[in-house]
């Protein structure tokens, strides 16, 4: 394995902080409203604009962190939020692990829309997620809502909006480490300063382990192995007042992510940077911000072919670099019109690039036959308009729209021979067509009053996904399967609608939201033939293998209830919450032409059945205990309907004691009843399970 080139440096600084620290503290005059996903009551911090009045009509959850846990877990908690796999960034293949909601997944990018402080997040190439590079990050909180077609964020919010929102931490330095089952590490540092009237903070992490043998016990054979992981993150962020009402906001953060998948050749390596400035007045009263960003991403996987009996493997893929850039500018405007009508006009624009160096067709001695390069770049830019009205007191509206402009240009595929007889022979030189066109994004909806306590909404949106560069230029391989690119695929478009209801009475909390989402064109791995053959787009396929190629399915119709409640027992025990939420997604493909054998079936890993639920107890000093469930329903592997991923209970539990104002001891456990969650499992049968039973101890302390 690759050593993290941060790994060193981090270590170091942290080797150099005397005492530092668990908690949050808000900064008062930034607190927008309170929050209660992670059972403590805190408060959002907003770091743009001020909340809008439309997001009262929508349905959201709002979460604050745990320090002890990653933000991919933390999020993990919220039904209906799923990422492509089961398995976590400490075992998954990172091209997995795009993240959806309602049950619009059967595809590796994400279909919801991940922001960081304004910023886009997803992988300029493949629409995945980096979920190591978060754990950095000083985050705050996280607003999910549900539902998409956000006409203030752009493109890419087929199934929601997953906002992050980075904290503010004062005078602070706080360092936590804890040593885990398999010799696993967990290390995170964050220093904060007021610097004059600005504030400074730096947080970083570092994470290791000796791994688990993926394979299900009874099923290994001699090439299977722990699959070791390493991941290390930095990143700083000054904020700083301009003038009585303009604030300056800067970030810049770097990650790096090394892992295997439990055997050779499957090692992969990811790192990344990203910058963003901001400006934001919220006190005047033409309300603005304006943002520009720019994301460097960079990652190399390798594949290997294992033999039915697991004794031998050998390399048959590699895409030894996969370099890719996006760039971004967002501005918004909210003038004055009014105290119970809020208007919000704005633009914003994203460039991606990137292109995918591979070598294929491997010789027996690990020298690869032939090479591929891939890629092209896609520009959209568009502006919006978003009108909410207090029309009674009891009573919201809202409505907007945004129309984008996109393009894809530059996409080309060039294969080459690299060994004799024709060493530099040109196999494939295609230069696709630019294309182009206009999409247009709507939503609007209502929240009404009926009493003090219940409160009915209802909301309707349009809304789009541009495909990514990987899917459209760049053929894959996982094992013996093989998938063609479709560099004609067309974006995919939503349409929904939902009602819900809001009850609230005293310490207890009810949400009950009916949805109905239909997702035009698609984009899936449709399965055209099995091996052995010869197949277009990808060579040869083994005869345990099947061929694929990316296309756009004539829709998936996703329909659904959620269900989430909060129970507030600090009358009875002071600290005590207790949580409980639940998703019934009943998903559908409708499918013709190549994509018909699909018709009919559930999309590739979308369960039916996904609840969480936990009881927390704590004490003003941090002493307390947690007790989380998590249950997922039954999930296909594939689109036909036919390898099975069985269903999923698993607890994790959390004790921590104070032993004085500055030091806090916790143990913690994971799976705790060593459920086998089953994350993939092939043709032949191999089942790979995620994360096992693991239990962890460790120290925070902190300076304040």
């Amino acid at each position: 394995m690759k050593t993290s080139v941060l790994a060193y440096p981090l270590l170091a600084s942290m080797a150099l902080v005397p005492v530092p620290a668990w908690g949050q503290q808000q900064d008062s005059d930034k607190v927008d409203q309170i929050v209660f996903a992670d059972m403590r009551l805190p408060a959002i911090v907003v770091t743009g604009l001020p909340e809008a009045l439309a997001e009262d009509v929508y349905n959201a959850t709002e979460i604050t962190f745990d320090p002890a846990q990653t933000v991919e877990n933390s999020l993990r908690d919220v039904p209906g939020l799923q990422q492509f796999r089961r398995s976590d960034a400490r075992s998954a293949n990172p091209t997995s692990q795009g993240v959806t909601l309602r049950g619009l997944g059967g595809n590796a990018s994400s279909r919801a829309l991940l922001i960081l402080d304004g910023v886009p997040q997803a992988d300029p190439f493949g629409g995945w997620v980096a979920w190591p590079g978060y754990d950095a990050l000083a985050l705050g909180s996280a607003r999910i809502t549900r539902g998409g077609g956000s006409v203030t964020d752009g493109q890419g919010a087929i199934s929601g909006t997953i906002e992050l929102f980075s904290d503010t931490v004062g005078d602070r330095i706080e360092l936590g480490a804890a040593y885990g089952s398999r010799n696993s590490v967990d290390a995170d540092l964050l220093f904060g300063r007021k610097l004059g009237q600005g504030q400074l903070t730096i947080s970083a992490n570092y994470a290791r382990g000796d791994g688990f043998i993926p394979i299900i016990e009874g099923q290994r054979g001699s090439v299977d192995r722990p699959a070791e992981y390493e991941q290390a993150g930095l990143a700083v962020r000054f904020v700083a007042p301009l003038s009585d009402t303009v604030e300056l906001q800067t970030n810049v953060r770097a990650f790096t992510d090394d892992r295997e998948r439990g055997f050779a050749f499957s090692e992969n390596h990811n790192d990344g940077a990203d910058a963003s400035i901001r400006l934001v007045d919220r006190y005047s009263d033409w309300q603005w911000s304006a943002l520009a960003y720019v994301q460097i991403r960079n990652f190399d996987v390798s594949f290997g072919g294992v033999a039915d009996d697991r004794n031998s493997v050998n390399r048959v893929f590699e895409q030894f670099s996969v370099p890719s850039t996006g760039l971004g500018a967002r501005f918004e405007v909210r003038p004055p019109v009014g105290d119970s009508v809020e208007l919000r006009l704005g633009g914003d624009w994203r460039r991606t690039e990137g292109t995918t160096k591979e070598n294929f067709f491997f010789a027996d001695n690990d020298t690869p036959r032939r090479s591929r390069r891939a890629g092209g770049s896609t520009s959209t830019y568009g502006g919006f308009v978003e009108a909410s009205v207090q029309a009674s007191d009891a009573l919201v509206l809202t409505g907007g729209g945004r129309l984008d402009f996109w393009s894809i240009d530059g996409g080309f595929r060039k294969e080459i021979e690299l060994i004799s007889p024709f060493p530099g022979a040109v196999r494939t030189d295609e230069n696709f067509a630019s294309r182009s066109d206009t999409e247009f994004t709507g939503r609007g909806g209502f929240a009404y009053d009926m009493n003090d306590q219940l409160t009915f909404r209802g909301a309707a949106y349009l809304g789009w996904r541009l495909p990514t560069l990987n899917e459209l230029f760049r053929p894959f391989r996982v094992g013996s399967d093989a998938t063609a690119a479709n560099e004609l695929l067309e974006p995919e478009r939503v349409k929904g609608a939902e009602l819900g209801l809001d009850w609230q009475n005293g310490p207890v909390t009810l949400g009950l939201t009916a949805f109905y989402n239909q997702l035009d064109n698609a984009v899936a791995n449709v399965t055209l033939a099995n091996g052995p053959g010869v197949f277009p787009g990808v060579g040869f396929v083994a005869a345990d293998g099947t061929y694929s190629q990316r296309q756009n399915l004539d829709a998936i119709k996703s329909r659904g209830v959620e269900i989430d409640a909060l129970f507030d027992l600090g009358k009875l025990v002071d600290g005590l919450t207790v949580r409980a939420a639940y998703a019934y997604v009943d998903a559908e493909v409708d499918g013709s032409g190549d994509a018909a054998a699909v018709d009919g079936f559930r999309p590739a890993q979308v369960p039916r059945h996904n609840a969480s639920g936990s009881i927390r107890w704590e004490n003003d000093a941090g002493t307390g205990a947690s007790l989380s469930a998590r249950y997922v329903g039954q999930q296909y592997e594939d689109d036909v309907n036919i390898l099975s991923l069985a269903d999923a209970f698993t607890l994790d539990g959390r004790l921590a004691l104070a032993v004085n104002d500055r030091l806090l001891v916790e143990t913690r456990v994971e799976n705790l009843l060593d459920a086998r969650v089953e994350a993939a499992v092939s043709n032949n049968g191999i089942i790979e399970r995620a994360f096992p039973r693991t239990f962890w101890v460790g120290l925070r302390a902190k300076i304040e």
